[in-house]
């Protein structure tokens, strides 16, 4: 059997990305067998090498077909090679890290990977340099329509019905046809992977699911009749439930997730059981991709104390669904 190739985006360089990398691929006992391609800038992997007193068996793959055999390759993906900012959100910083996530993208479109990886970026950064996606996820989206923001752990998973927009946008987001639609699609996503996933349980958006209609109505005008709907379809769905609830339903079941309307509703309960280890994983697209829970963590760039543990349960996690 071929083993997986796996794309490694290096993320933002004047945050941890670069070390939680080198980091990930020296601890080879704690990864899965298979071909795991940097995408990034050199002098980036070098300077943070060395700062940390590492020596990447890394071998550089320019063109032709990646390798068979499993290892550790590099691919430089262009852009600026100095100017980056450490510490801080820079216009270098974010055309650095887009254009090592894209070329990492576009060899995955092109049935070269079966996964992308990709460590932190800044949305800041990003819009420094122009760009018109506020991250990793939007992107995706705006070459695959259905691309879903999942996150993972042990105990607990989540997906998100919206996710980087302001409140009131996502508040918008919640009506019968657009819910009806995204549970279609994350159920045939999960259908096509090894997730395990048997029940979806589908979170309120007001105080106690809307106490049947004293607390807001969306429970009941739009929330509850999409979930009906779907579980007409055949689909394994429940709910509304309590927001304050739900995760308990959920936690320590790994055939169940939660559906939550709204970034922090999902987030908060998620990173709270699960910061150092949890997984973002983007579903609804012809590959898996995979990345850490966590962003640039600017405060601490540099110093050498960066976690690797959610970027090696990102890479573990690609390779599995791979």
């Amino acid at each position: 059997m071929t083993l997986p190739a796996i794309g490694i985006s290096l993320g933002d360089p004047g945050g941890v990305g670069p070390e939680i990398v080198l980091k990930a691929l020296s601890e080879r006992s704690s990864l899965p067998e298979a071909r795991y391609i940097v995408f990034g800038g050199g002098p980036i992997l070098a300077e943070a090498a060395e700062a940390l007193g590492l020596r990447p068996d890394l071998s550089t793959w320019k063109d032709g077909d990646l390798p068979s055999v499993p290892g550790r390759f590099f691919r430089d993906a262009g852009g600026p090679q100095a100017g980056f900012v450490k510490g801080k959100a820079s216009a270098g910083n974010g055309e650095a890290s887009f254009l090592f996530f894209r070329a990492a993208v576009e060899m995955a479109r092109a049935g070269l990977l079966q996964a992308v990886v990709t460590a932190p970026i800044s949305k800041t950064s990003w819009r420094l340099a122009g760009l018109s996606w506020r991250g990793h996820t939007e992107y995706l989206e705006s070459l695959f329509p259905g691309a879903i923001m999942t996150f993972w752990s042990a105990k607990l998973r989540v997906a998100l019905l919206s996710h980087h927009l302001p409140l009131r946008e996502a508040m918008e987001r919640v009506k019968k046809g657009a819910l009806l639609g995204f549970f279609r699609n994350l159920h045939q996503s999960l259908g096509r992977t090894k997730s395990g996933i048997r029940e979806l349980l589908v979170a309120g958006l007001n105080p106690h699911a809307g106490e049947d209609g004293l607390l807001g109505t969306e429970e009941d005008d739009e929330i509850r009749p999409a979930v009906e709907e779907a579980r007409k379809e055949g689909l394994s769905i429940s709910g509304p439930f309590p927001p304050d609830t739900v995760f308990l339903k959920a936690l320590g079941r790994p055939e169940k997730m939660v559906v939550a309307l709204y970034h922090d509703q999902g987030l908060i309960g998620f990173k709270l059981e699960a910061f150092e280890t949890g997984v973002n994983a983007t579903f609804g697209m012809p590959f898996i991709r995979t990345s850490p829970d966590h962003g640039t963590a600017y405060d601490i760039a540099g110093k050498g104390t960066a976690d690797p543990r959610s970027l090696i349960a990102a890479i573990r996690m690609a390779v599995e669904l791979s």
